[in-house]
Formats: C-alpha cells, sequence, structure tokens
C-alpha cells in the first residue's frame, strides 16, 4: 500500500491563508521528506552534510502533554557556536485578534507555517540566553524558569492552563538535529534541511524557505516547480517535527 497523500487546501482554505499572510510577519514553506526517500532527496539537491550545523532541542510540558493540547509550546535550544535560545508558541493564532502592544514587543513575531495540505499560524515569543543554561536545565540544575525572559514567563502565564507553572514542567529531550543552509544548483533561494533523530529511532528530513507574506504564492509556485523537477515526492503524508518529538517524548 502506498503512502497517504497530502489533502489538497480548499478555496475556502486558500482565502484563509492569503488572509492570514497579509498580517503575518513571516512566512515559512516546509515540506517533510520520508526516511525512505531522504537518501534520493539529499543526492537530488546535492547537500553537503560538512556544511551542517548541530543543534539540540529540548521541549518543557506535562507528561499528559496538556500545553500542546492548549496550543502552547515551550522550546529551548543548543546551537553549535552560537547562544542558546529559548521560545514560547501560541497557535493557531489570528493576526487581527492580537493586542498591539504585544506585536510591538521586542522578540514577538506572527509567523504563518505552510506544508503541502496544511498550514499555521503561531505567535512565538523568543529570546536568546545570555549565558549557555539549557543543558544545566536539562540536567536538573537549574529551574526551567531561568531559560525564559520575564515577557516570555508573562505570555506562558497568560495561555496556559490554571495551576500549571514552568517550574512544574518536564523536560522533554534532547532531540538532536542537523541543520543545513544552502543553495541549490538552479534555484535562486536559500533552503534549510533539517534532519530530526528521535529517540526511537524515527527520523525525519523537513526542507523550508522563509519569505515575504506577499511573496507567498509565488515562492510555493517555484519551489514545488523546482523540488518536483528534481523527483522529490510533493504529495506526500505530511508531519510536524514538534508534534511528532512530544507524542515520542511524553509519559
Amino acid at each position: 500500500m502506498g503512502a497517504a497523500s497530502a489533502p489538497r487546501l480548499t478555496n475556502d482554505q486558500m482565502a484563509h491563508l492569503l488572509a492570514l499572510t497579509r498580517d503575518a510577519d513571516s512566512v515559512e514553506l516546509k515540506l517533510t521528506v520520508p526516511d525512505s526517500e531522504r537518501g534520493a532527496a539529499i543526492a537530488a539537491l546535492d547537500m553537503d552534510p560538512l556544511g551542517a550545523q548541530i543543534r539540540q532541542v529540548v521541549f518543557f510540558d506535562t507528561p499528559d502533554l496538556d500545553l500542546y493540547r492548549r496550543g502552547l509550546v515551550t522550546r529551548a535550544r543548543r546551537i553549535q557556536g552560537k547562544p542558546d535560545d529559548s521560545v514560547v508558541k501560541l497557535r493557531p493564532v489570528v493576526p487581527n485578534d492580537l493586542p498591539d502592544e504585544l506585536r510591538a514587543t521586542q522578540g514577538f513575531v506572527v509567523e504563518v507555517d505552510a506544508m503541502p495540505g496544511g498550514y499555521v499560524c503561531s505567535g512565538s515569543f523568543k529570546a536568546t540566553l545570555d549565558e549557555p543554561l539549557v543543558r544545566d536545565v536539562v540536567r536538573g540544575r537549574r529551574p526551567v524558569r531561568r531559560l525564559f525572559s520575564k515577557a516570555q514567563r508573562a505570555f506562558f502565564t497568560a495561555h496556559s492552563p490554571d495551576g500549571i507553572d514552568l517550574d512544574d514542567l518536564a523536560v522533554l529531550g534532547p532531540i538532536n538535529v542537523i541543520k543545513l543552509r544552502f543553495r541549490p544548483e538552479g534555484f535562486d533561494r536559500r533552503l534549510v534541511a533539517e534532519l530530526w533523530f528521535y529517540p526511537d529511532g524515527t527520523r525525519v528530513l523537513e526542507l523550508s524557505t522563509r519569505c515575504e507574506p506577499s511573496e507567498t504564492f509565488q515562492v510555493a509556485t517555484e519551489a514545488r516547480v523546482y523540488l518536483a523537477g528534481r523527483g522529490l515526492d510533493l504529495d506526500g503524508e505530511q508531519q510536524t517535527k514538534t508534534r511528532m518529538a512530544l507524542e515520542r517524548l511524553a509519559g
């Protein structure tokens, strides 16, 4: 039996996506590649693994994923050669429903992630850490709240279930990730490839490119034509890295 196909967006969904992108700060177009086709995709796009960067991603949630079910994602990362960072993400959101004060706050962005058959608009509160703390938090040496700024903590409190504090959350991870930024031959935009290694041995390769909201449909069309021309399956079932991570790490 062949792999399931990603559903096509309806006309109403396309109209909704267009409305969201008009008011978003950025758009990221994504495609996940089945592990059975990973090697072929790497070869087709001539990716050089020696240019990749190593990362570790850690999520924080309850064992029952109460935050994720509420649309809230809390995450921190260790990045080779760069400072640690963290994010509190709420999804889905409608950009026009967010307070102007929040939209103007440093570190807060509204992002649309789109992939074949689906899309989501998120409000993300990001911060770069002044010191490398993620490893200490994973080892239980520092409290989880130390990874998040005052503004991030306030955003978390405003949207988290009652009675759940950052320091109550379980550490889920880390997950090892290899990230490669490259410009493939014949395509005039930079692509990003992320290969996630899950604890159960599952791997997911995600290809993505960012664009201005006004460019969404043009860039999506160009990317689709290019990747299809390289033999990549654009209609296969799509996976999201975060959902797969939390489902495999929770409990």
